[in-house]
């Protein structure tokens, strides 16, 4: 555990309730279920997604948008780009917290809800002075789940010397402190840094990092001890064959992969570190963004899917020389013993129907039987045929749908002025933030929280919701509540 990401009362809270649940020290049965009835539309402004065909019994409502002003903090702006995020109990009273990343301000807002998911009161717990990068996808690890925490892992984006971040989600709201970067996860532009089950390798830390880069990788930083998140080694994926190419890998086969240590991780530069991936012979992926694993316990934990985003020539139309062009969904299944070996394989490639199927997938959600695959099309490939969407892929019958989809309602002249403002006819200029499974903190089964970025909702008074001053982006957010999600 690392000494800058808890203050002494917090982590003696960790201590006394690490073998509890994350709904701090209080136990499950003194949390009744959220009431269902009362999951309606809490924001002012209308949901921005819609279900596709096949998926029309799905219940969509809005939980918090920029537009909405909580009784609590009435100054208090939802902002723009909410992305990597948690959702639990409130450790300190009733109700539940909702931590997100504001991608594009650099920043982390918290919001407390009460217990009928009701948003009273908001705050950046981390502004763009401390985030000091663009945040994207997050993972909160948990005693509960991960053996260790809680403590909010969220990564810097903005180039190859970002670094991440590990934040007490409940701490006080630290917004500039810049010390909490984890220098042994290295220097990346990393897009999410995702600790495994406790279940999956005991007695270790095994925290897998994405980086989105056009040589992107698929990183390791492994501990011999739980929650060490300063001593460990750092890896990346390997072919044993040592080929590097990804575009000699294709879907149907299935390759033997290992993780290959670096040298010198925390006096390396991101540039040095980008340069041993090619000494070294890792694979080179086209912008590894985000990654999740398998839910379940029994060791489901050792199976992750994640996302290559894919990367394209400046035509749109070009593939680039040994890269996926419309993004790429992988399967990596551990050694049951060492998490240093595994086999790799492609359960989606965008490449199979271009433009028809998965386009730029970023985001990613796993459960126990499906995968949930998040669309950032915001590349704008020439072919590509329609708005952002989530797919549910059937891990069992490995059979793909799309089931939620950007609702841009161009044809609605109202909504069309105030949402698609600018790029309005420009297909999938909205993109996906956090798909999270929130059935078990608020007790209604198949509930979902999803983070939306439409891109082309701007108004002025939305810059500078975290109070820094550091960002112009004027663009609006919004985070919505979906209910019939299969697990």
């Amino acid at each position: 555990m690392t000494k800058n990401f808890m203050n002494k009362k917090s982590l003696a809270a960790a201590i006394i309730c690490g073998s509890m649940t994350l709904n701090g020290c209080i136990k499950d049965h003194e949390n009744p279920p959220v009431d269902a009835s009362k999951l309606v539309n809490r924001s002012v402004n209308p949901s921005l997604l819609k279900s596709m065909p096949g998926f029309e019994s799905l219940q969509i409502t809005t939980l918090i948008s920029s537009d909405d002003k909580l009784a609590e903090s009435p100054d208090f702006v939802y902002g723009a780009q909410p992305d990597g995020g948690a959702f639990v109990r409130n450790p300190n009273g009733e109700g539940f917290v909702m931590i997100n990343n504001h991608e594009i301000l650099f920043s982390v807002s918290r919001v407390y809800l009460d217990k009928d998911l009701k948003p009273v009161k908001g705050e950046y717990i981390v502004d763009a002075e401390g985030g000091q990068w663009r945040l994207c996808s997050a993972t909160l690890a948990t005693p509960k789940e991960h053996g260790f925490g809680p403590v909010f892992l969220t990564a810097g984006e903005t180039n190859s010397e970002s670094m991440t971040h590990a934040i007490d989600p409940f701490g006080a709201a630290d917004k500039k402190n810049k010390s909490r970067t984890v220098s042994a996860f290295g220097k990346w532009n990393a897009e999410n840094a995702v600790p495994l089950p406790k279940d999956a390798f005991p007695g270790k830390t095994v925290i897998i990092i994405g980086e989105d880069d056009t040589n992107g990788q698929l990183v390791a930083y492994v501990s011999e001890t739980v929650g060490d998140l300063n001593n460990g080694k750092l890896y990346a994926l390997r072919r044993t064959n040592q080929e590097s190419v990804e575009t000699d890998m294709v879907k149907g086969q299935s390759y033997d992969v290992e993780f290959v240590p670096f040298d010198d991780v925390k006096t390396s530069t991101g540039t040095q570190l980008q340069a041993q991936t090619v000494d070294k012979k890792m694979i080179q992926f086209a912008r590894v963004e985000d990654i999740d694993y398998v839910k379940g316990g029994n060791g489901a934990g050792r199976e992750i899917y994640f996302t290559a985003t894919g990367v394209s020539q400046a035509d749109k139309v070009t593939p680039v020389a040994g890269k996926n062009m419309w993004g790429r969904v992988y399967h990596l299944k551990f050694d049951a013993i060492n998490p240093l070996k595994g086999k790799l394989d492609i359960i989606m490639d965008g490449a199979d129907r271009p433009g028809n199927f998965i386009v730029n997938p970023d985001n990613i959600c796993v459960t126990k039987n499906y995968v949930y695959v998040q669309e950032d099309g915001d590349s704008f490939y020439r072919d590509n045929d329609h708005d952002g969407t989530i797919w549910q892929y059937n891990i069992a019958t490995k059979e793909s749908k799309a089931m939620l989809q950007m609702n841009h309602r161009r044809t609605d002249a109202a909504f069309n002025a105030k949402y698609n403002s600018v790029n309005s006819n420009l297909l999938s200029s909205w993109e996906y933030g956090a798909m999270i499974d929130i059935s078990e903190e608020t007790g209604i089964p198949e509930t979902f929280m999803i983070n939306l970025h439409p891109h082309t909702w701007q108004d002025p008074k939305y810059k500078g919701a975290d109070g820094s001053g550091l960002s112009t982006n004027q663009e609006g957010g919004q985070t919505v509540i979906v209910r019939g999600i299969k697990q």
